[in-house]
């Protein structure tokens, strides 16, 4: 037996693309934008659902708020101003000097909070009167319009704090410190802070809550995945809201099911095999004190051929087995089984990693192996066995050099008792359920096998197996 890692040049693009670890670009492309838009998993779905609705109801309070409480409270603010001023400015026509001028603008100063000044003899440049830039602006101005029938111009950049506004009377010039906390209400901003802080807690609340619904629907889904692939799922609890213990409740009666039935199965095929070898141990006897010709030595054949197909049947049966799945290293039981495949002068080529852990039943697995190397021994020269290790999946594939097998045929042979040989002897043939176990411990692991074209010229066994 030699080792040595296959030609990576005669290595099929199409067997690494087997692997299915990522998705085909344009995959998803036949559905609608707005679905692919959407998140896929449950967790991320039931929040869309919870916000939706939440975000909505924020933009029609937020455009109820504008368009209502800001207008009305705004307009009402700039009135009042604009009041203030229009009241002020009448008052000036009683005042017959700057002295009385400076009494009535230190009177309303103290009243109104608003700041006035005069510039007697001055004049405003024509076409000035300036309505502002802001939204703040133009209600003041709009209400000063109304009570005041100077012109008049609002400059914005006076101070950080205040507006000033510039009046054109009959005598001069009267400006109007308005400070802008007469003209502006904190509501909005509270109103805003509310909203979102709320809409915060709502969705850290939603999010606690809707990850624990969800991780029970995630734990069901892994234990129902490892019961697939024969592992044990003794942690396993139900938990969540009431569906999703219903579905752990139907999930742990179909395992309990499923695993009398396969006891159920071997204990009978345990009796039918006892009771089958009892007469074939009573005949090889009675042949053994007969007296030794061709008849005898006949007899002695098919007795031998009785006892394997009976030795194939229970191994069949046994495929899925009550052995424990417990770590294995893949590389390791293929080196052992080419190394002891390999004495009957059949050569092996080994190509594994250096090391490739996965949940196992090992003998199992070594049966399933076995008869496909065994398969590729019978009908190559020479024999090829690799490991590929991907993200989620292992393939060992198990290439020869022999005749191969027409592709009508390549999923029939999987089938018990069908076998590649027409002739149905023993000793080319075998019994017809080498493949069969290896396919039925391939699924009990969660994997499958499916036979193809070699590279090598041959038959490929491709079997993929769950990490």
């Amino acid at each position: 037996m030699s080792s040595s890692p296959i030609d990576p040049a005669r290595e099929p693009a199409a067997a690494f693309a087997a692997l299915g670890e990522k998705r085909a670009p344009g995959a998803d492309s036949h559905r609608r934008w707005y679905k692919r838009a959407l998140p896929r998993s449950l967790y991320g779905r039931s929040l869309l659902i919870l916000i939706l609705p939440l975000v909505l109801a924020q933009v029609i309070a937020t455009w109820v708020f504008y368009d209502r409480h800001w207008d009305v409270v705004a307009r009402r603010l700039s009135t009042s101003v604009a009041a203030d001023i229009a009241l002020t400015l009448d008052s000036l026509s009683i005042a017959d000097n700057q002295h009385e001028r400076d009494i009535i603008f230190d009177r309303a100063d103290v009243d109104t909070e608003i700041f006035y000044g005069f510039r007697p003899g001055e004049t405003l440049p024509a076409g000035m009167r300036r309505s502002g830039t802001s939204r703040i602006e133009e209600q003041l101005a709009s209400a000063i319009a109304e009570r005041v029938a100077f012109p008049f111009q609002i400059d914005g950049d006076f101070d950080p704090r205040d507006l000033l506004v510039s009046i054109q009377t009959a005598d001069g010039v009267m400006e109007v410190a308005v400070p802008k906390k007469r003209l502006f209400t904190p509501t909005t901003y509270i109103f805003m802070m509310w909203m979102v802080g709320s809409s915060l807690v709502l969705l850290i609340v939603a999010s606690l809550f809707m990850r624990n619904q969800v991780k029970a629907l995630r734990r069901l889904a892994t234990a129902a995945d490892d019961f697939g692939k024969g592992r044990d799922v003794p942690s396993f609890r139900l938990e969540g809201a009431t569906e999703v213990r219903q579905a752990g409740m139907a999930f742990l009666k179909m395992r309990e099911r499923l695993q009398r039935q396969v006891s159920q199965r071997t204990e009978m095929l345990a009796g039918v095999s006892h009771d089958l070898r009892t007469p074939l141990t009573r005949m090889r006897l009675a042949l053994a004190l007969e007296t030794e010709d061709d008849g005898t030595a006949e007899l002695k054949a098919d007795i031998a051929a009785m006892e394997r197909m009976v030795q194939g049947y229970i191994d069949f049966v046994r495929g899925e087995g009550s052995e424990e799945t417990r770590p294995t290293d893949l590389a390791i039981l293929l080196s052992e089984l080419v190394a002891t495949m390999g004495r009957d002068g059949t050569p092996l080529l080994l190509a594994v990693p250096d090391t490739c852990v996965l949940p196992l039943r090992p003998d199992a697995m070594r049966r399933c192996i076995g008869n496909l190397i065994g398969n590729a021994q019978r009908y190559g020269r020479h024999v090829w066995v690799t490991a590929v290790e991907g993200r989620h999946w292992i393939e060992v594939l198990v290439d020869d050099d022999g005749p191969g097998l027409p592709p009508p045929e390549r999923e029939n042979v999987f089938r018990p008792f069908v076998r590649l040989d027409p002739s149905r002897n023993p000793e080319t043939g075998g019994t017809g359920l080498g493949l069969p176990i290896a396919r039925d411990v391939a699924r009990a692991h969660g994997g499958e096998i499916s036979l193809e074209e070699s590279p090598q010229g041959g038959l490929r066994a491709r079997l993929r197996l769950p990490k």
